[in-house]
C-alpha cells in the first residue's frame, strides 16, 4: 500500500495530507483500486474515474456531518477508502463483507443507500430540507454519471430543485460526464452535454468578464449588474438551451473533472453559493488503466482478472441464458420483420448487441428509463408491432405502473424478456431478481414463463411471440444448465411439464431452480424415497389440470422458487389448494421475507434453504 495512502484510516484523514501531494494519492488509490478488484472482481471502471472528484469532495467537506449521495453508488469505492474500510477491501462483494454499493449500516459516512439509477438528486434534496427544518448548515451533494440522467426521476428531482432556490438554501450536484453509463449514452441529453462540452468553459469565460467589468472605473459594476440581470446576457449566448439555468439551478463548468486543484476550486466556490449548484465535471471512465480506458464496458463490472492482461481469470465455457436469448431473438426477427428489440441502457448486458448489429432498424435504446420503455413498446404493440423488452429484473420494477396500466389493461402484446432474475449473487440486495413472480403474477392479462434449462428458451421465445397479449419469461444470470435436455416437451399455454413420476412426494420447480431440484430428487432416491418432479414452466397461467391429478395422487406437494415466499408460485398453489377444498400437506421452499446481501449464489441458495441439501433435508423433515 502507497505511502500516502497508509496514513488515511479514518474520516478526514486526507485533509493531513500536503496539497501538493494530492497527485500522488491518486496514483495510489488507483493502484490500490486495481490490486483489489483484480483479485475480488467489482464496479472497477466507474471507480478509477472518479478518484479525484471523491478525494476533492473529501479534501473540502468534512464527515459524517457533511453528506454526499452516490448515484447507483457503483462508484463508491474510494468514497469507502477514504472513511476508513480500505483494509475490508478483501473483503468487497463477499459474503458478510464489504458492500459493493453505499450502505449506511456499514458506515456514518454513507447516508443513503443506493443502487439503482437517478435516485441521488431526490435523495440528496431530501437531506438539504432536512438540514434546513433542522436549521443546521453541512453541506448536501449528489454526484450523478451523465448516463444517470437520461432517467426521468432525474429531472423530477431537478424541477423539484426550486425548493431551494426560493430559499436560497445550498445543495452541490456534481455531474460526473464521461460520455458513459454501463454502455455509452444515447438520446438528447447526451447530445446536449456534448454540445456543451465543445465550448469554451463558460464559468471561466463569466468569471473573467465580470472580473474585467468591475475594474472600469464608474460604469464597469452597473454594467456587470446589468448583464446579470437581462434575459438576453452572455450566459444565453454561450450554453446551448441553458437547460439547468432555465430551472433555477447555477451552472459551473466545464471542470476538468482529473484536476484536482481546479475540483476544490469549483466545490468550495459552490459551497458559498446561494441556491442550487450544478458543476459539471468532464472524466474518463478507466482514467489510469489502459486496458479499461480502451474498453470502459468490460471493466464496468468485471470478476477476477489479470491486471497486466486485462483477462478474465475465470474462462468463459460455457453459454449463458443471455446468450441463448439472444441468439434466438436474431433467428427469429429473421422471418418476423414485426419483432422489434428494446433496451434501457444496457444493450450488451442484455444480450441486444447482436440483434442490433443485424437490424439496426429496429433495435431502441432509450436510455436509463424503464418507465418509458414500457410504455414505448405498448405503442409499438398497439400498431401491431411485436416488441421485445429485454431488462433486468431488478429494474423492471421500476416500470410496474406502466406494465399494469399501459401494458396489461390494453391486452397490449408487448414480450418482457427478465434477465438476471432469481439470486444474482455479489451485486446484493439492490440487484437481486427475487420480486418478479409476486409483482407480476397478480395482474390481470399478464403470461409469465421460466424455462427449467437453455434448451426451452427458443420455444417458449416462439411461442411468446405468436401470443396474442401481455407476456414475460424470466431467466437467470450465468451459465444454462444442461440438464434433462432430453425432457423437450411442446410449449403450450398453461401447461407445465412432468420430468418424473413418483409416489411419496412430488416437487414442483420453477425456472432455473431445476438444477438443484433435479439434485435433490436424485439423492431422495438414494435414500430410499420415490418422489416426482414437475417442470412448471407457467407461473401464469397455472396448470390447474395438472395441480388436480398431483392433488390426487400425492400427499405431499412441494413448491420451490427462486422469489419471495410472499406473493409467489407457492402462495398461489397454497390458494388453489384451499379453494378447492384440497387437504394435501404443502411444503413451499424460496426466499423467506428478506433482503439476500451479496455473496455467491450457491451461499445465497444455501442461506434460502433451496440448493439441493437442504430441499431434502426440508422434505424429509416434513415427512417425518
Amino acid at each position: 500500500m502507497g505511502r500516502l495512502l497508509n496514513q488515511i484510516k479514518e474520516p478526514n484523514d486526507i485533509k493531513r495530507i500536503s496539497p501538493k501531494l494530492y497527485p500522488v494519492l491518486a496514483e495510489e488509490i488507483r493502484d490500490f483500486l486495481l490490486n483489489n478488484v483484480s483479485q475480488t472482481g467489482g464496479h472497477l471502471a466507474s471507480n478509477l474515474g472518479a478518484v479525484e472528484i471523491t478525494m476533492a469532495l473529501h479534501i473540502c467537506l468534512r464527515f459524517p456531518e457533511d453528506k454526499v449521495v452516490y448515484d447507483v453508488g457503483h462508484q463508491s469505492y474510494v468514497h469507502k477508502i477514504l472513511t476508513g474500510r480500505k483494509d475490508e477491501f478483501s473483503t468487497l462483494r463477499q459474503k458478510d463483507g464489504l458492500c459493493g454499493f453505499p450502505k449506511r449500516s456499514e458506515s456514518e459516512c454513507d447516508v443513503f443507500g443506493t443502487g439503482h439509477s437517478s435516485t441521488s438528486i431526490s435523495a440528496a434534496l431530501g437531506l438539504a430540507v432536512a438540514r434546513d427544518l433542522e436549521q443546521k448548515d453541512n453541506t448536501v451533494v449528489a454526484v450523478i454519471g451523465d448516463g444517470a440522467l437520461s432517467g426521468g426521476m432525474a429531472y423530477e428531482a431537478l424541477n423539484n430543485l426550486s425548493i431551494l432556490r426560493k430559499e436560497k438554501k445550498n445543495m452541490i450536484i456534481i455531474l460526473n460526464d464521461n460520455k458513459m453509463s454501463i454502455s455509452e449514452n444515447v438520446g438528447g441529453m447526451s447530445r446536449y452535454l456534448n454540445d456543451l462540452r465543445s465550448r469554451k468553459s463558460y464559468s471561466e469565460f463569466k468569471e473573467n468578464v465580470e472580473s474585467a467589468l468591475n475594474n472600469i472605473p464608474g460604469v464597469g459594476k452597473s454594467v456587470a449588474r446589468t448583464l446579470k440581470k437581462s434575459k438576453d446576457s452572455i450566459k444565453q449566448l454561450f450554453i446551448p438551451g441553458m437547460l439547468f439555468e432555465n430551472m433555477g439551478i447555477t451552472y459551473y463548468g466545464l471542470v476538468n473533472g482529473h484536476d484536482i486543484y481546479e475540483l476544490i476550486h469549483a466545490i468550495n466556490r459552490a459551497k458559498q453559493h446561494e441556491g442550487p449548484v450544478l458543476i459539471h465535471a468532464i472524466t474518463r471512465k478507466g482514467m489510469g488503466y489502459k486496458n479499461a480506458e480502451k474498453n470502459p464496458e468490460k471493466f464496468h463490472g468485471i470478476g477476477p482478472f489479470d491486471r497486466q492482461s486485462g483477462e478474465l481469470l475465470a474462462k468463459k465455457t460455457k453459454k449463458t441464458y443471455t446468450d441463448v436469448f439472444a441468439d434466438s431473438l436474431v433467428a427469429l426477427a429473421k422471418n418476423n420483420k414485426k419483432i422489434v428489440a428494446i433496451t434501457a441502457a444496457m444493450p450488451s448486458g442484455t444480450g441486444l448487441k447482436s440483434f442490433k448489429k443485424y437490424y439496426p432498424k429496429r433495435f431502441f435504446d432509450v436510455g436509463i428509463a424503464e418507465e418509458h420503455a414500457v410504455t414505448f413498446a405498448a405503442g409499438l404493440a398497439a400498431q401491431g408491432m411485436h416488441p421485445v423488452f429485454a431488462v433486468y429484473s431488478s429494474f423492471l420494477q421500476r416500470g410496474y405502473d406502466q406494465i399494469l396500466h399501459d401494458v396489461c389493461i390494453q391486452k397490449l402484446p408487448v414480450f418482457f424478456c427478465i434477465d438476471r432474475s432469481g439470486l444474482v449473487g455479489a451485486d446484493g440486495e439492490t440487484h437481486q431478481g427475487i420480486f418478479d413472480i409476486s409483482y407480476l403474477s397478480h395482474i390481470p392479462n399478464m403470461v409469465l414463463m421460466a424455462p427449467k434449462n437453455g434448451r426451452e428458451m427458443p420455444g417458449m421465445m416462439k411461442f411468446a411471440l405468436e401470443h396474442n397479449g401481455p407476456i414475460a419469461m424470466k431467466y437467470p444470470r450465468g451459465s444454462v444448465y444442461e440438464g434433462l435436455s432430453e425432457y423437450n416437451a411442446p410449449v403450450e399455454l398453461g401447461k407445465s411439464e412432468v420430468i418424473h413420476e413418483g409416489q411419496d412426494v412430488v416437487i414442483l420447480s420453477v425456472g432455473s431452480i431445476m438444477e438443484e431440484c433435479e439434485k435433490a430428487v436424485q439423492h431422495l432416491q438414494e435414500k430410499g424415497y420415490n418422489p416426482g418432479l414437475v417442470n412448471v414452466r407457467f407461473i401464469r397461467p397455472m396448470d390447474e389440470d395438472l395441480l388436480r391429478e398431483l392433488a390426487a395422487k400425492y400427499p405431499l406437494i412441494v413448491t420451490v422458487e427462486e422469489n419471495e415466499l410472499i406473493g409467489g408460485y407457492g402462495q398461489m398453489v397454497s390458494a388453489f389448494l384451499h379453494k378447492n377444498k384440497y387437504h394435501n400437506d404443502l411444503l413451499s421452499l424460496g426466499i423467506s421475507d428478506y433482503f439476500v446481501r451479496h455473496a455467491t449464489v450457491a451461499q445465497q441458495r444455501e442461506q434460502a434453504g433451496i440448493d439441493a441439501d437442504s430441499i431434502v433435508k426440508s422434505i424429509i423433515d416434513r415427512m417425518n
